[in-house]
């Protein structure tokens, strides 16, 4: 079974939000989902209380002790599909990637084709309703990736 890592900036609200949505409807097909930040607190930092409000809203939620990470070198080994949620995002972790690792880095949005190439928009400074709206992408993303695995235009691991 392979293993999901979920991308954004700080690991507080983006990144969160998709691994608890993505546990919620993708569980069964990977060994591990996770998420960290390419700019994450190497102390840990919960997860935004806006986040974690419209997870409620939306039926999701994450593990009570759950904590903010930074992208490790050691996660692209790891991981057999690196999810980031902005084009800046996938430059840096291909940087830091092993040449060979550099191709399972995608952008989340590559799942919805209205969307593909888009950065998910950060909420973290405007409403809460950017956050409403970015599980919606984040929802649409994790069907589409459920749908291409089933019909076999995706592999894993």
């Amino acid at each position: 079974m392979a293993a999901l890592l979920l991308v954004c900036t700080a690991n507080i609200c983006r990144s969160p939000m998709a691994e608890a949505v993505f546990r919620a409807k993708l569980g069964p097909m990977f060994k591990t989902i996770a998420s960290a930040g390419v700019h994450a607190d190497p102390r840990g930092a919960p997860v935004d209380a806006r986040a974690a409000a419209a997870l409620a809203r939306h039926g999701y939620a994450l593990p009570p002790r759950w904590r903010s990470r930074r992208v490790e070198p050691e996660a692209f080994g790891q991981y057999a599909l690196v999810l980031a949620m902005e084009a800046e995002h996938v430059g840096a972790l291909r940087r830091q990637a092993a040449p060979g690792q550099q191709a399972r880095i995608l952008m989340l949005t590559d799942f919805v084709p209205e969307l593909a190439g888009q950065d998910v928009p950060d909420p973290y400074f405007g409403p809460a309703q950017g956050f409403d709206a970015v599980i919606g992408m984040i929802e649409r993303a994790a069907q589409r990736l459920l749908v291409e695995s089933r019909e076999g235009r995706l592999r894993l691991g």
